[in-house]
């Protein structure tokens, strides 16, 4: 069974990439759609985005959230890029780092969709509205909305689908995994709004605002590299004693 629902949710993605590719296709301003280009910067950026995301070192372990929640900073490089290229070359990294963790799943994909639609919450918004206002103006409030965004998708998942996920299909008793939330914040009280409020919350603002400032600096430091290749191409000028035809 779990088999089959990673195979599903491979398949799931790899639809899921496909219309991805037709839509950034679709909105070029000059309708010419350079797929080296695309993928040559999806598959840089997202390897980075997949080191920061599969390597133990690179997760770091609060203790004023519960044990099995971390903060990892594989949306960076994706943010990156899609300040950079626009806001579907960033989506785009995400998804292909999450096709990369797929098999390596060991919560029937769930945990990676999860993270999925957490990173495309926040990378999304801030990402689109930089697009539309390339300003500080435009980075403020791109960074504003993502971060609402972000935090109510992350408590709502929780919530209403991913927790119920590990106690009735993973098999997680309740009693253990409050448990283990009430050793980091005593103050949660149970596994519903108590534990979006007190433990998921503070972990993504955390999270949002590290990822937001280190995104800025590096993007601001490296942003003329990244358009290297849209850089003006110098004529030599002719000897003057050739003739022109």
């Amino acid at each position: 069974m779990d088999q089959l629902w990673n195979y599903l949710a491979i398949g799931g993605v790899l639809i899921f990439a496909v219309a991805l590719v037709i839509v950034y296709s679709h909105f070029q301003k000059n309708k010419q759609f350079n797929w080296v280009r695309f993928v040559a910067r999806v598959a840089i950026f997202a390897a980075m985005s997949t080191i920061l995301y599969i390597v133990p070192i690179f997760q770091i372990r609060l203790p004023f959230v519960p044990s099995f929640m971390a903060l990892h900073f594989d949306e960076i490089p994706a943010m990156i890029a899609g300040y950079a290229y626009g806001p579907i070359v960033g989506e785009a990294i995400i998804l292909v780092k999450t096709v990369i963790k797929l098999p390596m799943t060991s919560t029937m994909g769930v945990g990676e969709l999860a993270d999925f639609i957490f990173s495309s919450a926040y990378i999304l918004p801030a990402t689109i509205f930089y697009k539309k206002i390339r300003n500080m103006k435009g980075v403020l409030i791109g960074f504003g909305v993502a971060t609402i965004t972000q935090i109510a998708t992350a408590m709502v998942c929780n919530v209403y689908w991913i927790l119920p996920f590990y106690m009735n299909v993973m098999g997680f008793p309740a009693e253990a995994l409050l448990e283990m939330c009430q050793k980091a914040v005593p103050a949660i009280t149970d596994l519903k709004w108590s534990y979006a409020f007190l433990g998921v919350m503070p972990l993504n603002i955390i999270k949002d605002v590290v990822v937001f400032i280190l995104t800025f600096l590096v993007y601001r430091t490296i942003r003329k590299a990244l358009h290297w290749e849209s850089a003006p191409k110098v004529i030599a000028p002719s000897h003057p004693e050739e003739k022109q035809e």
